[in-house]
Formats: C-alpha cells, sequence, structure tokens
C-alpha cells in the first residue's frame, strides 16, 4: 500500500530534519507519496502573498494526513502563527503530545511517561483581540465553548482507556475563571462518571505547573484549554531532554498533521547539526495514526537504541555526528529488526 501525505519542510532547519525523518521512514519498506510545498510562511508571503497558501489546506483536505517541519512565527508583528492557521482551518482540535524518558538521555527526573491533552482552536488563541487606542487598553478574549470542551475532555478519556493509562488529570483556573474555567471542570467532572474505570482528579494550573517538576510520575494524561496546555506541554518536554525530544500530533475529525514542536532554529539552519529526534517521534506517531504498528515500534526502538548506545549523537545530545549521519544510524537499525 501506498500512502499519500501532505510534506511541509517549513523554514530553518525544517528541511534538514524532514529530510532526516524521510531517510528513516525509507528504512521501514512503506511506501509514500510525498506532496511537497516548500513554500509555507514567510516565503510563501513572498511567493504567493499569504503565509498558509489555499493549495496547502487542499492538499491535507485530500490526503487527511501531513507530516510538517518548524516554521517560523514572527513575534510581536508579522503574519499570524501558519500552525495556529492550519489548527483553526483544519478544525485540529486535539494537540497530542507524549512526553516520555528516553534512554540514554539524562535528565533530573526519572520515569516520566504522560500524555498531554491541549484544546487546540479556542481560547486565547482564537485572536478575538481588540485595542482601544485612545484608552490604551488591550483585550484578548479567552473563548471557551461547550462543544469544543467536550470533544477535547472525550478525547482525552477515550485515549486513556484505549491505551490504558488508568489516570485522567483535568487542569484548570475556576478559582478565578468561574465561568470559562469553572464550565471546562464542570463538563470534566460530570464526564468522568461515564469511566469508571479511570481515576480522574483536577489540578489548578499554577499547582500543576508545580506537581510537574516536583512528582512528574504522578500523572498519566493532562486535559486542558489551550493556553495552559501549550505551557504545560512545553514544560513537560523539558523533564524528558526539551522539545527536541518529544513528538506532536494536532488531530480532527478528519484530518491529521504530525509536526515537530521546537522551533526552526535558523542560528544553525543549514549547517547539517540540529536534532531531528522530535519529527523523527512524531513520524512514528503518524504511522501509529495509520495503523502501521510494526514500523513504528521499530522506529521507537532504532531511537531509543541509538540514543542509549551513545556513539551516534547530535551536538545538542553530546556528540558529533551530523543530522544526516544520525538519520542513518537509525535507519540502519530500523531496517535490521524488521530484517
Amino acid at each position: 500500500m501506498t500512502y499519500r501525505v501532505t510534506l511541509l519542510p517549513g523554514d530553518g532547519i525544517g528541511p534538514e530534519v524532514v529530510d532526516a525523518t524521510l531517510t528513516v521512514l525509507e528504512a521501514t519498506g512503506i511506501h509514500f507519496e510525498w506532496e511537497r510545498f516548500d513554500a509555507i510562511g514567510a516565503s510563501a508571503i513572498e511567493a504567493f502573498g499569504e503565509p498558509l497558501p489555499a493549495s496547502i489546506l487542499e492538499s491535507i483536505k485530500k490526503n487527511k494526513v501531513a507530516l510538517k517541519g518548524p516554521v517560523t512565527t514572527p513575534v510581536g508583528t508579522g503574519f499570524k502563527s501558519v500552525n495556529v492557521q492550519l489548527r483553526q482551518k483544519l478544525d485540529l482540535f486535539a494537540a497530542v503530545r507524549p512526553c516520555k524518558t528516553v534512554p540514554g538521555i539524562e535528565t533530573p527526573f526519572k520515569n516520566v511517561d504522560l500524555v498531554i491533552f491541549r484544546e487546540n482552536t479556542e481560547g486565547l488563541y482564537a485572536g478575538i483581540e481588540n485595542y482601544d487606542e485612545r484608552l490604551g487598553i488591550a483585550d484578548s478574549i479567552k473563548r471557551i465553548t461547550r462543544a469544543g470542551s467536550e470533544r477535547i475532555l472525550r478525547f482525552a478519556f477515550e485515549y486513556a482507556r484505549k491505551h490504558g493509562l488508568g489516570k485522567v488529570t483535568l487542569v484548570h483556573k475556576a478559582n478565578i475563571l468561574k465561568l470559562s474555567s469553572g464550565m471546562f471542570l464542570d463538563m470534566g467532572r460530570k464526564m468522568s462518571e461515564e469511566y469508571p474505570d479511570l481515576e480522574f482528579n483536577d489540578r489548578i494550573i499554577d499547582n500543576m505547573a508545580m506537581q510537574l517538576v516536583m512528582r512528574p510520575q504522578d500523572y498519566r494524561c493532562i486535559v486542558s484549554t489551550n493556553l495552559f496546555g501549550d505551557i504545560l506541554s512545553d514544560l513537560a518536554a523539558g523533564l524528558v531532554g526539551g522539545l527536541g525530544m518529544v513528538a506532536g500530533a494536532n488531530i480532527g475529525e478528519e484530518y491529521a498533521v504530525f509536526e515537530a514542536v521546537h522551533g526552526s532554529a535558523p542560528d544553525i539552519a543549514g549547517k547539517n547539526v540540529a536534532n531531528p529526534t522530535a519529527l523523527i517521534r512524531s513520524a512514528e506517531m503518524m504511522l501509529r495514526h495509520l495503523g502501521e504498528i510494526d514500523a513504528a515500534n521499530a522506529i521507537q526502538q532504532a531511537l531509543y537504541e541509538t540514543l542509549d548506545e551513545g556513539r551516534c549523537r547530535t551536538p545538542d545530545l553530546g556528540g558529533n555526528a551530523s543530522t544526516s549521519q544520525f538519520a542513518s544510524c537509525i535507519a540502519e537499525k530500523v531496517a535490521s529488526i524488521l530484517g
């Protein structure tokens, strides 16, 4: 079987980590037909006058699945985040980020194994903002809907049940934001009654941040609204080695985009030294989404063995291997495992 997948290399180190990931995927023997779009973000504005051309959206709608490298987002000015636009225009309501201790990667935290579920389309990221120049007042509206809350909560509970994770923790700020966070919490509590096989608890966001750096082993599934989920997912990545080590998926009812969650790192772009682990692990998630479990398991095993052995690592991991060399080491192991 051949899978047709939209490929978005992005910018900065994006094309390098994408090429490395394709090397690993090729070693699985699974056939992909890549529909590649090199112009996205700033480069797409130069070529097409907009950061997210309609042709990219049409491709993902047709193929249902996309693999995406990092895209630079201007800070404070410029165009709206391409990442946010993709999530909203394709209704990719569930951001899923597994954060698990990786063999061979030393951090102060041991035996971390949790998944963050972040509502991806509303909250403060809905982009509802107003500025009154006369008064010097800027308003950003946090819009939470019952429909949006219901589906991300359901997604988290179902995922926890399917994967035997045993526990769901809802994160909120209902002590202060009594209507928006209060509604989210109330819906989570009521929904938990439908899942008697799962333990359910809730945490206030600031307490949750503290808990994650004190007892991360106590948590398996964490579900929250957009901004809180964004912050916690980066915090949780830091527990297991940083954004360069974790996968990311944006999943909706019809489409799924798998992406590196780290930035575009323009300072090292083109030097062939970037760590492609995050996107390789995102490609592993993509394979699981497609039902290619043996190939996904082989990539995971090969990556873990490579990192644990320590002989082939990129500079950020304490080695001297290039991006492409690191990918080749993993690819060789994948081919051997699948035999």
